[in-house]
Parts: structure tokens; sequence; C-alpha cells
């Protein structure tokens, strides 16, 4: 395999480097925010269960179904 292509004209010492920076980098940042997604993830579900465990009791208090959907009393 030709070296050239790794050499690039003599500029390889420096773009090499920058290209592993930036990949390294964003390597980086990307597990970051998917740590930081999954545990708001986590937090949201959570609360969302509380939500939807009060919706249910209040549906159960309210009445029949036809009561519930339509949003007055027939």
């Amino acid at each position: 395999m030709d070296m050239e292509l790794f050499i690039l004209n003599g500029y390889g010492q420096f773009v090499w480097p920058a290209f592993i920076f930036t990949f390294l980098s964003c390597f980086l940042l990307y597990l970051k925010t998917k740590k930081k997604f999954k545990k708001q993830e986590k937090r949201f579900f959570n609360e969302f269960k509380q939500l939807q465990n009060t919706e249910v009791n209040v549906a159960k208090k309210k009445g029949s179904p036809k009561e519930i959907w339509s949003g007055s009393s027939i």
C-alpha cells in the first residue's frame, strides 16, 4: 500500500491527530449524552407512572366510561 496516503504530502502529522481528537471528542460527547438521556428517561418514566396511576384512580371515582370520554355526564 502506498504510504503517501497517510503522509498527506507532509501534513499527515497535523491532520491525523486532528481527526483523532475530533472523533474521540464526538464519541465521548455521545457517551455522556447517552448516559444523561438514560438517567432522564428513567426519571420521566417514574414520574409518568405515578401520574398514570393517579389518572386511573380519578377515572374510577368519576363514573362510567361514557362520562369519562365525553367530558360531560349524559
